[in-house]
């Protein structure tokens, strides 16, 4: 159940985000490519988010507090 709202959530969020060039995404025959995602507090993100302004300071204040970076990222772009 757990990985059906997981996957549910990352659908909405491409849904609401949009794909912007699903074409150019996609890898050439016989080449992998790999993205750098991760998942924090059931939230992937793959590559590097765009965050405004009140999301950077979510990400500065959280990794003051001793969070990582990459965590930060990921869960002030989803919560903030």
């Amino acid at each position: 159940m757990k990985r059906v709202m997981t996957g549910a959530l990352i659908a909405a969020v491409v849904g609401v985000g949009g794909m912007g060039g699903v074409a150019a995404a996609q890898p050439s025959p016989g080449k992998t490519v790999r993205q750098d995602c991760r998942t924090y507090s059931g939230v992937t993100e793959c590559g590097q988010p765009q965050l405004d302004e009140k999301q950077r300071a979510c990400v500065t204040s959280a990794v003051q507090q001793g969070m990582t970076e990459r965590r930060a990222v990921v869960e002030c772009h989803a919560f903030a």
